[in-house]
Order: C-alpha cells, then sequence, then structure tokens
C-alpha cells in the first residue's frame, strides 16, 4: 500500500490539474482501509522517501485525522475509521518521529502538530503516557529529541490542553522547559525554543484567568519568580561581533552563534513583552532594570545596525524553520517596542522624572539621548531605498501608516509618539536640539531625513489630538526644511515639503505668513521636480495647506491646485497605476479637499474638476476606497452645490449626465466620456465595462438624492432608457442596488415627471416601476441584489396612490409579503417591511386587514410579515427607517386587534445551562432557542429596546472601547493588571473576537436621537395610564430588566 500511496502523494503536487484532483479523490476513497494512516506515517518516517513526499503524508495524515478520527474535531465526517489498536500505533510511531535523531525540522514540526492535534482528542484518557513521555526525555535527550519534544509541548499548550489537564501539569512543564532556557551547554536556539513554549502558557493563563483569577495570579508570580533573574541576565549579554557577509553566507559556527543569541534574546524580549501584556503588575518592579538595559543594548546595536541596514543591504526579517525570528532587525523592533511599553510603567518615569529634576537645566537630558536613538534607527535602510525609488505606492503606504509592514523605523516614531504624550514640550525641545546638531554635522542625507521623520510622526499625532507646537519650534525648523527642500536626494527633499504641510497645520496660525509660499514651492514640484517620490509627496501634502490655511488664502489657488493634480495625472499611465491604490487614494483626497473649498467650481465652464475624480476611478472601478472616496466627495458636491438653488443645480446635471447616461450605454465601448478616458496620454485599461455600470449606478443615485424638487426638465429622460434597460437585465448586485435607489430618488423628488414619462415602447413611468419591482421581487434574485426594491415600492405607493395603481396596489403589497417569507439578509428583509411600515403610518387598520386576507403559502399573510417584522425590528439601520418603523409599531399596538394578540412570535432567546465550551459544530447541530409570545408582548418588548437605544444605552460598549484606547496613551497608566489594548496576537482575544464573529447582529453603532425618545416616552405614558391593549398585564410578564426600563421611565 506504501507504494500507491508514495504514487499518490507524488501525484498530489503534480502542476496538471487533473491527475491532481484525481490522485486526492484516490487518497480520500482509501480512508476506510485500517493500515491507511499507518502507512502515511511509515512513509513520514522513512528517510529514503523524498522530503516533499514525506511532508505530504503527513499533511495528509493531518486531514485524515480531523474528519476520521474522533468526533471531537469540529471537522469531523461523522465515522471513526480508526480502531483503538490502530490509533495506539499511529500514536506511538508519530511521537516516535516527532522527537527522533530526524534533523529535518519541516518533517518534525509537522509530526508535531499531528500528535498535537490527537492530543487534543486523547490525552490523557486514551494516551495518558504522552505527557510523561515528554517531560521525561527533555532532561536527558540529544538536541534533535529535546528539539520535537519541545516542538510537541508547545503545540499541546497552544491547541492541546484544557483548563483542567493545564493547571495539573503547568508546574512541571514549566520547569522542564525552564531548565533548558538555563543551560548554556544546549543551543542557543533550543533554548529559544523553550522560552516560546512558556510564553505559550502565558497565552494560556490569559484565557483562563478570568475563571481561576487568584490561581492564574499565584502561578504567574511564581513562575516569574523563577524565570525573572535569566530573563534580566539575557537582556544584559552581549552580542558579539557580527559576521561578515562572507562568514553570514557560509553559515559557519560564528554564524550560528550570532544567529543562536539573537533568537533567544528575541525570545525573552517578546516573553517580556506578553506578560506585560497579560500580568503588568508582575512586571512592574523590574522595569525599570529591564528599560535600562534595553536602553543600553540598543545604544549598543546602532553601530552594527548602521553598518548591516543602513550602509550595506543585508537580508533582514528572516526566521528559522520553527518560526524563530533570528536577523538583528527583528531584534532591534522587538526592543524598540519594549523600551516604548517600559515608558509608561509607573517606577521607571518616578526614576526618569527624577533624573530630569536633578540635570542642569540647558544641558542636554535624557530626553535627547532618546531623540539621538530614534533618530539612528530611524534612517531609511538600503532595502527600503531601493523599494520606494522603485514603487512610490510603498513609500505612500508607509507614509500613510496603512502597511503592515512594521518596522523599526516605524516603532522609532511610535516610541517618540508615547514619549510626546507623556513630556510634550520637553520631547518637542528635545528633538529640536538633536536636530540641529544632525543638520549641523557634516553625516549624510539619511541622519537628517530621520530627524525630520521624527518630526513628522510627533505632529501627525498632535494633529490626530488637535495639539499645537510651541511658535519658538516651528519657526526654529523652518531653515531646516528649506534646507531639506533644496537638497539633491529626493527622499530628503520630500521631508522637507511633508513636514512643511503638516507643521503648518500643527502651529495654529504662526506659519501662515510663510505657509503662502510653502504652498507655491508645493504645486511648482507637483508638476516640475523630477523626482516621483517628492511629486507625489507634494501631492500628498497639498491636504495639509488645504485644511489649516484660512479660505481667503485656498481660495485663489483652488484652479491652480486642480491643473497641478491633473498635470500630475495626466504624467501618470493609469493602466499601470491600477495596484497603486496608495498613490490614487491621495490623489482623490487632495483632489476632493481642493474642489471643497468652493464646490462651485466643477460647474464653472471649462473645469476638469469631476473630470479628474470620475477618471482616477473609472480606471479603478473595481477598487472599493477608492469609489468610496470618490462617492462620498460627489455627495458633499451634489449637496453643497444644490443648496445654491436650481439653477447651480440644473448646471451639474448637464455637466455630468452626460458622462453618467454614457457609462450605462454596454455596447458602445469608445464613447469619449469622463467615466471612460482620462486624458488623450493615458490607455484604457481593461476593465470590465459593469465596473463602469456601478460607478455611474451610485454617482447617479447620488445625484437624485441630492436633487431639487422638482428635478430640472429632461432629467429623467435623459436616465430611464438606459438604466431601465439595465435594471431589466443586470443580475449584479453592486449595479442593482444602486439603480433602484437612482429609481426611489427620482420619484422622491419628481414622481411627476417619473410617472409620465414613456419608454420606447410606450409604456408609461409607472409601468416600468412596477416591472422593475417585479422582477427584484422574483424568486431568482438574490436578496442582497433586491435589497432596495422595498424603498422602491413603498416611495412608488405613497407618489402614485391607491387611484393610479388601481389593481396593481394589493397585487405588489402581496408580492411583497410572499418575498418577505423567503428573505434572509437583514437589509432586503429591513426593506421589504418598510413597505408594511410606511402604509401603518397613514393607514394601519387597512394594512392589517390587506395581511390577513393574504396567503403566503401554507401560512396567513399577517402570521408571516408579524413574525419576520418583529423577529428583525431591532437590527434596523437608519435614524429615518428606525424611527418609522416605531410609529408604525407602536400604532400596531394601539390598534388593539384580537388578530395581532392571536398571533404567535419568537419572543425571548433561551439561554443554555451549560458551561461547556460552544464550537461552530456544536451551534450548528443546537440552534439557539426562543420562548413564544403573542404579537402586543413582542411589540412591546421592542419598542422598549428602541427607547433604550434611542437613549443612547446603545453607545456604551463604544464609549468603554473609546476610554480603552485613550487609556493606552494616558499619563497615569499603571501597570495594572487590566489590559488596556487588544494584543491582536493574543489567544484570548482571537477567542472573543471569533465569539463576537459568530453573534447576531447588535446596535454598537446606534447614536442618540431625542426625537424617537420622545415619541416613545409620549406612548409609554399614555398606554401606561389608558392601559392600551392591556399595557398593566403585560408589564407584569415582562423580564426584570424591561420593568425596570418602565420604571426609570415614569421617573424621569
Amino acid at each position: 500500500m506504501e507504494q500507491q500511496l508514495i504514487h499518490l502523494l507524488a501525484e498530489t503536487q503534480s502542476s496538471a490539474e487533473g491527475p491532481r484532483k484525481h490522485a486526492e479523490s484516490q487518497l480520500q476513497q482509501l480512508y476506510h482501509i485500517e493500515a491507511f494512516p499507518l502507512s502515511l506515517v511509515s512513509i513520514a518516517s522513512h528517510s529514503s522517501v523524498p522530503l516533499n513526499l514525506r511532508q505530504s503524508a503527513l499533511l495528509v495524515l493531518k486531514t485524515f485525522v480531523l474528519s476520521s478520527w474522533s468526533p471531537s474535531f469540529d471537522e469531523f465526517q461523522g465515522q471513526e475509521l480508526v480502531n483503538p489498536a490502530n490509533k495506539e500505533q499511529v500514536r506511538v510511531a508519530l511521537l516516535e518521529l516527532a522527537t527522533s535523531s530526524e534533523h529535518d525540522r519541516k518533517i518534525k514540526s509537522a509530526a508535531s502538530y499531528v500528535v498535537s492535534k490527537i492530543a487534543s482528542s486523547d490525552f490523557p484518557d486514551q494516551w495518558p503516557s504522552l505527557l510523561p513521555t515528554l517531560l521525561q526525555l527533555i532532561p536527558t535527550g540529544t538536541d534533535a529529541q529535546i528539539h520535537g519534544a519541545l516542538k510537541v509541548l508547545g503545540d499541546m499548550v497552544e491547541d492541546g490542553l484544557s483548563e483542567e489537564q493545564f493547571f495539573k501539569v503547568a508546574r512541571d512543564l514549566v520547569k522542564v522547559v525552564i531548565d533548558v532556557a538555563m543551560n548554556e551547554s544546549r543551543k542557543p536556539t533550543l533554548r529559544a525554543l523553550a522560552i516560546s513554549v512558556y510564553r505559550a502558557t502565558i497565552d494560556t493563563l490569559d484565557i483562563v484567568q478570568e475563571d481561576h483569577k487568584e490561581a492564574v495570579k499565584a502561578f504567574a508570580d511564581e513562575t516569574l519568580t523563577a524565570w525573572s533573574p535569566f530573563f534580566v541576565e539575557m537582556m544584559r549579554k552581549s552580542l558579539p561581533e557580527p559576521p561578515s557577509e562572507d562568514e553570514q553566507a557560509a553559515e559557519g559556527s560564528r554564524e550560528e552563534q550570532w544567529r543562536g543569541l539573537i533568537a533567544l534574546k528575541l525570545q525573552v524580549v517578546k516573553t517580556l513583552m506578553k506578560i506585560r501584556a497579560v500580568f503588568p503588575a508582575l512586571l512592574s518592579p523590574q522595569s525599570p532594570t529591564l528599560f535600562t538595559a534595553t536602553w543600553q543594548e540598543l545604544s549598543v546595536l546602532q553601530a552594527p545596525y548602521q553598518a548591516m541596514y543602513i550602509n550595506d543591504e543585508r537580508q533582514g526579517r528572516l526566521e528559522d524553520a520553527d518560526g524563530l525570528p533570528y536577523t538583528l532587525d527583528f531584534l532591534v523592533l522587538e526592543e524598540l517596542d519594549f523600551m516604548q511599553s517600559c515608558l509608561r510603567a509607573p517606577p521607571v518615569r518616578k526614576e526618569l522624572e527624577g533624573q530630569l529634576q536633578a540635570e542642569m537645566k540647558g544641558s542636554d537630558t535624557w530626553v535627547t539621548e532618546v531623540m539621538r536613538l530614534a533618530v539612528s534607527y530611524a534612517q531609511i535602510t538600503t532595502e527600503e531605498e531601493g523599494l520606494w525609488e522603485i514603487d512610490v505606492n510603498i513609500f505612500l503606504s508607509e507614509e500613510t501608516s496603512v502597511t503592515a509592514n512594521y518596522t523599526p523605523r516605524t516603532a522609532c516614531g511610535d516610541l517618540v509618539i508615547k514619549l510626546a504624550e507623556w513630556l510634550s514640550k520637553l520631547t518637542t525641545e528635545g528633538l529640536f536640539t538633536y536636530t540641529k546638531t544632525v543638520f549641523a554635522t557634516a553625516q549624510g542625507w539619511k541622519p537628517k531625513e530621520s530627524a525630520l521623520y521624527i518630526l513628522d510622526q510627533v505632529l501627525k499625532d498632535f494633529m490626530d489630538v488637535e495639539r499645537t507646537v510651541e511658535p519658538e519650534i516651528a519657526k526654529g525648523y523652518i531653515e531646516y526644511i528649506e534646507y531639506a527642500m533644496h537638497q539633491e536626494n529626493g527622499f530628503l527633499r520630500a521631508r522637507g515639503y511633508l513636514v512643511a504641510g503638516v507643521l503648518t497645520r500643527t502651529s495654529g496660525s504662526t506659519l501662515h505668513e510663510l505657509a503662502g509660499g510653502f504652498l507655491q514651492k508645493t504645486l511648482n514640484a507637483v508638476t516640475n521636480d523630477p523626482s516621483e517620490v517628492v511629486r507625489a509627496s507634494c501631492v500628498k501634502v497639498l491636504q495639509d495647506y488645504l485644511q489649516a490655511l484660512p479660505r481667503s488664502v485656498t481660495s485663489s489657488l483652488q484652479g491652480p491646485i486642480i491643473s497641478a493634480i491633473s498635470t500630475f495625472l495626466a504624467s501618470q499611465d493609469l493602466a499601470e497605476l491600477v495596484d497603486s491604490d496608495d498613490v490614487l487614494v491621495t490623489l482623490v483626497e487632495t483632489l476632493r479637499d481642493a474642489i471643497l473649498v468652493d464646490t462651485r467650481i466643477c460647474i464653472e465652464p471649462g473645469s476638469e474638476a469631476l473630470n479628474l475624480l470620475f477618471s482616477v476611478a473609472s480606471h479603478n472601478a473595481s477598487n472599493f476606497q477608492i469609489t468610496a472616496l470618490v462617492n462620498e466627495t460627489f455627495e458633499e458636491v451634489a449637496g453643497s452645490i444644490s443648496t445654491f438653488g436650481g439653477d447651480t443645480y440644473i448646471r451639474l446635471c448637464e455637466k455630468v449626465l452626460p458622462s453618467l447616461a454614457g457609462a450605462f450605454d454596454v455596447g458602445d465601448m469608445t464613447e469619449q466620456s469622463a467615466l471612460r478616458n482620462v486624458s488623450d496620454r493615458a490607455k484604457h485599461p481593461p476593465f470590465a465595462c459593469l465596473h463602469h455600470q456601478k460607478l455611474a449606478a451610485e454617482l447617479l443615485s447620488i445625484l437624485a438624492e441630492r436633487g431639487t424638487e422638482p428635478l430640472p426638465h429632461g432629467f429623467v429622460a435623459a436616465v430611464m432608457p438606459r438604466l431601465n434597460r439595465l435594471l431589466l437585465s443586470s443580475t449584479d448586485a453592486e449595479f442593482l442596488r444602486p439603480g433602484t435607489e437612482a429609481v426611489k430618488h427620482m420619484l422622491a423628488h419628481d414622481h411627476k415627471q417619473v410617472l409620465e414619462w414613456h419608454d420606447e415602447n410606450g409604456k408609461s413611468g409607472l409601468e416600468v416601476c412596477l416591472i422593475v419591482i417585479d422582477r427584484l421581487l422574483g424568486e431568482k434574485m438574490e436578496d442582497h441584489a433586491a435589497a432596495e426594491v422595498g424603498g422602491l415600492a413603498a416611495e412608488l405607493v405613497e407618489k402614485a396612490g391607491s387611484e393610479r395603481l388601481g389593481p396593481f396596489l394589493l397585487q405588489l403589497l402581496k408580492a411583497v409579503a410572499v418575498r418577505l417569507a423567503s428573505a434572509k439578509e437583514a437589509a432586503f428583509i429591513q426593506s421589504l417591511i418598510l413597505v408594511f411600515a410606511r402604509l401603518s403610518l397613514v393607514g394601519v387598520k387597512d394594512v392589517v386587514d390587506f395581511l390577513a386576507q393574504v396567503q403566503v403559502g401554507n401560512e396567513n399573510g399577517l402570521q408571516v410579515v408579524m413574525g419576520k417584522w418583529l423577529e428583525n425590528s431591532v437590527n434596523f439601520a437608519g435614524y429615518d427607517e428606525i424611527r418609522q418603523n416605531v410609529i408604525a409599531l407602536s400604532k400596531l399596538f394601539s390598534l388593539e386587534d384580537q388578530r395581532l394578540v392571536n398571533i404567535l412570535v419568537q419572543g425571548d432567546l433561551i439561554v443554555p445551562q451549560s458551561d461547556r465550551i460552544m464550537t461552530r459544530s456544536k451551534a450548528r447541530k443546537n440552534p439557539d432557542q426562543y420562548t413564544i409570545i403573542p404579537v402586543p408582548l413582542k411589540i412591546i418588548k421592542v419598542l422598549i429596546q428602541e427607547l433604550s437605544f434611542s437613549s443612547g444605552e446603545g453607545r456604551a460598549l463604544d464609549a468603554a472601547a473609546a476610554a480603552e484606547l485613550a487609556e493606552e496613551g494616558s499619563d497615569d497608566g499603571d501597570w495594572e493588571d487590566i489590559p488596556n489594548a487588544l494584543d491582536l496576537g493574543s489567544p484570548a482575544t482571537k477567542q472573543e473576537l471569533m465569539a463576537f464573529g459568530e453573534g447576531t447582529a447588535t446596535q454598537f453603532g446606534r447614536q442618540r436621537d431625542d426625537e424617537t425618545q420622545a415619541y416613545l416616552t409620549a406612548f409609554f405614558h399614555e398606554i401606561s395610564s389608558k392601559n392600551v391593549g392591556g399595557f398593566q398585564d403585560l408589564v407584569h410578564v415582562l423580564t426584570q430588566e424591561e420593568q425596570q426600563k418602565l420604571i426609570s421611565l415614569s421617573q424621569s
């Protein structure tokens, strides 16, 4: 069988899809053969088998174990395919492979992962010898055996031990790994792996500490007492001289020693950071010692880091096969982060404040020394320099902090920002003092750029918290900014322009007199500077000037700014910029800010403002961020221009309607439209017309929503023929939703023009709307695509009226009720419910009478609609929609209709009385259950909840989260055992986020709504005083929380 499996495993790696899929299918068919898992282990254990096939065997075995080993796995397929005897053989063989003298770490890592998966199911009941075997092997085994045992142990701690199992073995486990970590005769990488296992135990403690606070804290205190001297010793241990490039390439003993010690120190710092995140109070007493050791090492490492990464281009950000990072840049990054973290520890602050008081006034303080350190490590590396010169998009992504590439440069910016949050004035003064030193020396451009970069980062933080820099500091930087702007190096020039803008924005009016000159230089650089990095930076920094300077200054430069952007855009091949998101986002943001100085520039004769905006969007119509920015900008333009009156809005329509309507013409791909062509020099990219139609529909919807009443003559005739054709043919939800909205807005603003319009076949606007609605309500139409049809239907019913609709009205409402029965998506359900809600505002009894007579499948229409309505009401979105829903429900209750009393709907969630963890598979097998209650009682429950939301109670979580984030940067951030920042690497955090993702929609986004609150307050007072609908009896069956809310309302 092994030969057959080897052949199939080789086929699964074939580049040909047919043989590969056939082999995968054949492997699955072999699952039921008893020898299958044993043969896979045997193949993985044979050194004569090619390495890739051995790895593949273990990968297939992992998939087999998850699907066929035990019902405890979420992936289990329903049948155990391995008998107990074979399970024992597999366990023994796998553990032997994982802890053997096998030197290939990839094989051992894969084997240990499968062991940990099996252990999560079988340990300790079916595999009681596993942990004792590992704990006995580690103290006496060879390096290769210990490596395998530690990998298994680490995987078990992360994924294979229950709380009870963990607490039983935790002390023995920690003792074993600390012995390895402290044993200097062992390889440094092995010691580093042992520390990583200890760090995994802290993750586990983090998960369980809420339920076992005292026990967890005692254990953490005990283990940290044992580890602390070792951690301090390792932080103080000096690195040897770095190997030369030749020695590094040869991977000799010196390179191995260098890598090993870096890996070891890195795991120490990572573990200290983890302890700081989970048990900060335990680490606080030692924080001054650790802070000093970190600072001293970073000071020493400046020279080798400069030589390896600033002057040379050594490879960085490397990890070994066990996932252990081992390059110097990683160590520097972790230590900079740890140093920043230590700055918040009260003992560290107390000591540093004492040093400040003791230092002579006017002399350099330790703050200046921090700046020296930060400027040194924040220099542009040779690798970054090369990347940014090739791709300006990467440079801008670093500038806008949207990159996931966290480097020592960005860490230095964060370090100084944290220092400035604590000691604002001293930080800016210290940075200015050191900047003067840097610019006074003959150093190259990199330190000068770095000093200005650090200032840039601090000022951006000032801007976010609305803090200003001291006038004398702002003025002092002028000479360095001007110096930078005129240097040969493009990165230093770009930094000069960037700092000039942010300094103008954060210095109040201090630099307003000079800012006009800076702005003019920036405009010149956008069009004339030879460096693309400089030109792109100048486009970006224009945003700062537009935000900082008074309208009297920017209005006169609005045209030149837009012209400069046009010139920059014309110099680019937008087909090549498709993947350059940050460049394009910068362009759109700057263009937006320039347009919003005075939106009327968009309708001036010859203005290219909107054409530029549409051009960028059309070439990136599939990019959500770009199109969202364009839509937001156009929404502000249309809204602003419509306030100036009908004439200005007509001019806007004349400007954009030809382009929007033209984008709907699928057949004519050569039409010269602003949505199609950017400039004579730009090539049309191979985008599908579908993206243009979606964008055009969104823009048209915005234009119609912000329209005048009535709409300009000919508006409907200009767009409806093409829009109607696509609404009746397209199946794309991204077009259908905004397209439907556009028709709805046209009806809302000028129903007469819509209803009197006729298509090419003579059908009236009313008939066309009914046909569109009928298609969107069809069973084959996806919920997402038809999400806006309810709004269109409601608008048509209101504007056309029952007389004009005639018999079509009842057919339309029945179709809405029938489609509501099968609707699943929240937005679609809300859209359909609002048809009945809006009708209930003017004729609630007519709505109930109608629904009571309708049959939806085998159910009564009133039963179907009320069930969906009340089940989904609390998830409604939009102020107007929520308010309409609340009023409609209150009218339904006040109707006191026995037919509603007789209908039973979903009530409160029945919470299962179990402390077992609910996995996804268990949740699917055990869906939520609810009480069953009559409609009037459910209406009261919903309206009580809406009363809470409208009063702002729904914002409590947001406020807490905001306070938590604010605490992260506060001056009194004691290292208490309450984490004040999300650790996204923490298993506890991941578990909470997954639990959040499994939950239902909640009202985190609701804001206070005084109008709705006032209405509900009056409603409850009235039904209580008059006992409408037997309200007094219903109060007794409400929950205590609901009753308390009503009591609070009565007392207010």
